[in-house]
């Protein structure tokens, strides 16, 4: 273990809720973000820790909202677009409208930041009327919003993949890394100009995933009413083609990381691919996106706390020849992240769902 990985263990706090202090948790994180729906004889095998132990450290680790494997469409796969939001609005009315707009299943991430006076969120715009609907419409009419601004990711420097927030990559050896990348490989490259069209029981198929990541082939099958091998071909399909993406949904607070930002960029334009490649080297990023807008490249990162956030912002950051200007938006609170919805004490709960009996009023303005 390196020195850094034995600071970042040492220093879990007690004023999170649940915590992970066992290094064999975080090394079963960092595997199961590179190979996400890894048996656990094989993660065994790897780690050298028996099957039965895994499975119960697993079990505890979800039950604690600590972590969640779950299957995210890969809006580019399937030619869609990705917009990130920013809405201004009334800080008494915030929490309630981030809420409402948790419960879409077009939202992925919806996060309070500035004192609960920000909402940021990423949609995935399946077409442009729905897109316009909710972006000049509806959340417009809401009475606590006073003002909207939206940028489309143009181009993601960081790759879809549960690995890509890697503060903990030193926690494995060379061996275990290498053997549990090629357990998960990457996917085919992905054609914009030929987006992949979904069946129905493709479809059913992820709507599964996006339950429970490491959902097996009698589950998939059962969701789709197909045959147990034609869920395994069609989800291995889906995987290689990468329309689905198996995430690894990190509730950052359990395993000692309290300070989450958006960063904003201004950066010259021709210094663009080489700064969004840079950002995508750094542990703590775990999104990095060109965009359209008054910031031209968009970033988040999680860090131990406002210390490490300044030394990461200022230093390895701030100091990339290019970097124009930029703007830190340190997260007051997050609703929702990668499908799922986060609870009280930062836990994560069951991915986010549409339900009958929910009130209505809140929603309207933004379903």
């Amino acid at each position: 273990m390196s020195v850094t990985s034995a600071r970042v263990l040492d220093s879990v706090t007690q004023d999170a809720g649940f915590v992970v202090t066992d290094p064999a948790d975080v090394r079963l994180l960092r595997a199961l973000q590179l190979s996400p729906r890894a048996s656990f004889a094989r993660l065994g095998e790897l780690l050298g820790v028996p099957e039965r132990t895994l499975g119960r450290r697993y079990r505890a680790l979800h039950a604690n909202g600590a972590l969640r494997i779950v299957g995210v469409p890969n809006a580019r796969a399937l030619g869609q677009q990705v917009w990130m939001v920013r809405v201004r609005c009334r800080p008494d009315g915030a929490a309630a409208l981030a809420r409402a707009l948790a419960q879409r299943d077009d939202l992925t991430w919806v996060t309070l930041h500035a004192a609960g006076s920000e909402i940021h969120f990423s949609v995935r715009a399946v077409s442009e009327e729905q897109r316009d609907i909710l972006l000049t419409r509806r959340l417009p009419r809401a009475s606590h919003v006073l003002g909207i601004e939206a940028s489309v990711v143009l181009h993601q420097f960081v790759r879809p993949h549960a690995a890509d927030w890697s503060v903990f990559a030193d926690l494995l050896t060379e061996q275990q890394t290498a053997a549990l990348r090629a357990d998960a490989p990457a996917p085919d490259p992905v054609d914009p100009h030929r987006p992949i069209r979904l069946d129905a029981d493709d479809r059913a198929i992820l709507a599964a995933l996006a339950q429970d990541g490491r959902a097996g082939p009698s589950q998939l099958a059962r969701a789709a009413g197909i045959s147990e091998g034609r869920a395994t071909r069609r989800l291995a399909a889906l995987l290689r083609c990468g329309a689905v993406v198996i995430d690894v949904d990190v509730a950052g607070p359990a395993f000692g990381y309290n300070a989450k930002a958006a960063l904003y960029l201004r950066v010259t334009p021709a210094r663009l691919p080489e700064i969004g490649q840079a950002l995508a080297a750094i542990p703590e990023v775990g999104f990095a996106a060109a965009t359209s807008g008054p910031y031209n490249l968009i970033a988040a990162a999680l860090c131990r706390d406002l210390t490490e956030l300044y030394e990461l912002t200022s230093g390895r950051i701030g100091t990339l020849s290019g970097v124009q200007s930029m703007e830190i938006s340190p997260l007051s609170r997050a609703v929702k992240q990668a499908g799922a919805l986060v609870g009280d004490q930062n836990r994560l709960e069951s991915p986010a769902r549409r339900s009958r009996a929910a009130p209505r009023e809140p929603v309207r303005a933004v379903g």
